[in-house]
């Protein structure tokens, strides 16, 4: 009764999923997908395309014959040196596409700009990325392999949306940061930083900054913006935020498999149940936790991914592996929707969009001139953090303070992870406390709150000012 739900077992790479038809008269699924992408840009907004080039349905060699295999097997798929007859498995899924091949890079090519020119699409996420860019003998990662010079050429891919997901489990598989400029990449260590930071209170300050302003240690090299670091704190894989926050283990019995699938390292916190639960005091601190999680996400260096689903509050009942689950597990139950929550993640993105210091897509210099933009990390008391701050065990509090030159807007992200109250010296000036994560009527409104000089701060909340 289960079903491949996400559809990451591709043979026809060209053809939109048939299920998402509506099978009127008269209509295709591409007509219908082409009405749709239209439809979206109306909108102003832009549709990006999960590609899945690593590997095909034909998976290994006790897999059916459908296409490729049957055209030319060593052509198409990387074989095994040792054994022929046997197929690299960097994918997990069984085989490998071997796009150092010339026909096989001339299909997906023709594949993208497919997609593209006739589909109107603005952009793709390429799944096990590393896969693409593999050669033989050996299955070396090449930054300058030949897919991904053949897209820095490409007169209308080059200028597509193109994100990677940066790791397979392939030789040296994990490659973040490693991609062309112009790519960008999918960071697990920001959502690992911010689940413990945010949770567990199990990495320091000096992690969570780096991480909240871009993470330049991965992506500050050959002209790359902080824009390249796709932020995140869940995915399709894994936990629902809400589920992140209900439950410390998987539960993915449903999936057949023994609840041996899907990922046992999930940084989750239960909050003291786990599961669905009516105590009062532990709906209160999932939520608080939520809010401070999405403002973290929304409100850092970076681009942000939000899960679908979880500005309603959406939970998969535990199963962080929910592939094969078309069901009541993973459809977006719109009628039950958390309102406060979705409310929520729409004042942060409208904060988002108004503080350009917090979406910038420069790198703030690490020793700005006068009259220069900076960003400056304060202690709770205010002053400039030194070693001994960043190193402090026990210490998750710190002010982020975004100067601009001159008669511009500042804006001032207080931050405390801690489990009690911290007290803030705030700078100098006039602040406006524009949004509290502890607080939902200041979360969902705008009009803003006027700073006292020492401020005591509730504890995991996350707070905004403007001045």
């Amino acid at each position: 009764g289960l079903r491949n739900y996400w559809g990451y077992s591709p043979i026809g790479w060209f053809a939109p999923e048939a299920r998402y038809w509506s099978g009127r008269p008269r209509t295709t699924p591409a007509l219908e997908f082409r009405q749709l992408t239209d439809a979206v840009h109306a909108r102003g907004m832009e549709v990006v395309v999960d590609m899945v080039f690593n590997h095909s349905a034909e998976t290994d060699e006790l897999g059916p014959t459908l296409s490729l295999r049957g055209i030319d097997n060593a052509l198409y798929y990387h074989l095994r040196e040792s054994d022929p007859a046997l197929y690299e498995n960097w994918t997990g899924c069984g085989n490998c596409l071997k796009l150092s091949e010339p026909r096989v890079l001339q299909m997906v090519m023709d594949c993208l700009r497919h997609w593209v020119l006739e589909l109107g699409v603005d952009g793709f996420r390429f799944d096990l990325a590393p896969v693409l860019a593999r050669r033989p003998p050996g299955g070396e990662f090449d930054a300058h392999a030949p897919f991904l010079a053949a897209i820095a050429q490409d007169p209308v891919l080059s200028r597509c949306l193109l994100i990677a997901e940066p790791w397979d489990i392939g030789p040296g598989g994990y490659r973040l940061g490693e991609f062309p400029p112009g790519w960008l990449e999918w960071n697990d260590r920001f959502r690992d930083t911010q689940r413990a930071f945010w949770l567990h209170r199990a990495t320091g300050l000096g992690d969570f900054a780096h991480r909240s302003a871009g993470s330049s240690g991965d992506f500050r090299h050959d002209g790359r913006a902080p824009t390249a670091s796709v932020n995140f704190i869940t995915a399709h894989d894994g936990f629902t935020l809400r589920d992140l926050l209900s439950y410390n283990e998987r539960h993915n019995l449903a999936n057949g498999e023994h609840n041996r699938d899907g990922h046992s390292h999930n940084l989750s916190r239960n909050c003291g149940v786990e599961g669905d639960t009516d105590n009062p005091a532990v709906l209160a601190e999932r939520a608080r936790l939520s809010r401070a999680l999405l403002a973290a996400l929304l409100l850092s260096q970076g681009t942000p991914m939000l899960l679908a689903g979880d500005e309603l509050g959406h939970s998969q009942r535990g199963n962080n592996n929910a592939y094969c689950q078309d069901n009541d597990i993973t459809w977006l139950d719109w009628v039950r929707a958390d309102a406060d929550l979705t409310a929520f993640v729409a004042r942060v993105l409208a904060l988002r969009r108004e503080a350009a210091p917090l979406r910038s897509n420069h790198w703030w210099p690490a020793q700005p001139q006068p009259g220069q933009a900076a960003l400056r990390w304060l202690t709770p008391e205010g002053q400039p953090m030194a070693t001994a701050d960043w190193e402090a065990p026990g210490r998750h509090a710190m002010a982020i303070l975004f100067e601009s030159p001159g008669m511009a807007q500042q804006w001032l992200v207080l931050v405390n992870a801690q489990q009690s109250a911290v007290r803030f010296t705030i700078p100098p000036g006039r602040w406006q406390l524009r949004l509290a994560t502890d607080a939902r009527a200041h979360g969902a409104g705008g009009a803003g709150l006027p700073l006292a000089h020492v401020q005591d701060m509730p504890p995991t909340s996350l707070w905004v000012a403007s001045g």
